[in-house]
C-alpha cells in the first residue's frame, strides 16, 4: 500500500504541478501477494480531476524475475489534493485525454471507480 500511495502521489504531482497529499483511498483490492524475490510493477495514471483534487488509478503486478511471468496483484484508486506551501488546497488543471488509449483508460477507471 505504501508503494501505491507513493507512486500515486508522484502521478498526481506530475499532473497538477503542485505538491499533492493523500486525501482518500477510494478502493484497494488485494488479489494476490507479491512474494519475497518477486519484482513489483506499479502502473498509475490520472483519470479524473476536480477543482483541487486528482483521482489516480493504480494497478500492481508481481513479476518473477527469472522468467518474466507477471500476475496482477492489486487494483486501487486514490484521491489526492493539491496544496501550496501553507497546506492550503490549490486548483489543478482540467484533465483532457490526449489519445484514444488515454480516453479508454479514463473511461475504464471511471466505470470501475478506479
Amino acid at each position: 500500500m505504501k508503494w501505491l500511495d507513493e507512486v500515486g502521489a508522484m502521478s498526481a504531482m506530475r499532473f497538477a504541478g503542485e505538491t499533492c497529499v493523500t486525501a482518500r483511498v477510494n478502493e484497494l483490492d488485494f488479489e494476490r501477494p507479491i512474494r519475497i524475490g518477486d519484482t513489483a510493477l506499479v502502473e498509475a495514471y490520472v483519470y479524473d480531476a476536480g477543482r483541487t483534487s486528482v483521482h489516480v488509478a493504480l494497478r500492481a503486478w508481481r513479476e518473477e524475475p527469472r522468467s518474466g511471468e507477471t500476475e496482477r496483484t492489486t487494483a486501487s484508486s486514490f484521491t489526492f489534493v493539491a496544496i501550496d506551501e501553507d497546506d492550503t488546497p490549490v486548483p489543478v488543471p482540467e484533465l483532457s485525454a490526449e489519445t484514444e488509449e488515454g480516453e479508454q483508460l479514463r473511461e475504464r477507471a471511471i466505470a470501475a471507480d478506479y
